[in-house]
């Protein structure tokens, strides 16, 4: 069985990258070091450039929040590709640390962010997409954004 690359399995799942964010802050979107690229934390950029807003637990439930993790890992594979030029530089998923905006009593913090985890692992396959993993809850998050991720990638 023939393996598809990331950008073909892209444009196989019909996904649309948002613009890749700018930084809004004093850092760089990525930095390369020798054969791996750490990305910053990325918010909930969607297609037309706006953010995605809310807290969970609050004015967002969790599935929505499932849902704004995802859109998160759009985003950090439009930095990747802006960056990189293609998304087939990247060999593997390393590590993925998710931060979620929530009510003091919400626990379920993985769950939210396995709409990443799972947007990743479908572009670079499971043996490749899945890395090791942090979710943590949070009082907030800039502008108010129910996810923040940042992550690190194997280069080819």
């Amino acid at each position: 069985m023939e393996t598809l690359s990331p950008e073909a399995m892209i444009e196989k799942l019909g996904l649309v990258l948002p613009p890749a964010p700018k930084p809004l802050g004093v850092y760089v979107p990525y930095l390369i070091d020798r054969n791996y690229i750490y990305v910053s934390g990325h918010g909930t950029v969607q297609n037309d450039g706006s953010l995605i807003i809310g807290r969970i637990g609050e004015d967002m439930d969790i599935e929505a929040g499932k849902k704004a993790a995802r859109q998160v890992g759009l985003a950090i594979l439009s930095t990747l590709r802006t960056n990189l030029g293609t998304l087939n530089r990247i060999k593997r998923v390393i590590k993925v640390l998710g931060m979620v905006n929530c009510t003091a009593d919400f626990t379920r913090h993985p769950y939210v962010i396995n709409g990443c985890s799972e947007l990743f692992a479908e572009v670079f396959g499971r043996e490749n997409g899945i890395g090791v993993r942090s979710a943590v809850g949070m009082g907030s998050l800039p502008d108010n954004i129910p996810v923040e991720i940042e992550a690190v990638f194997e280069l080819i």
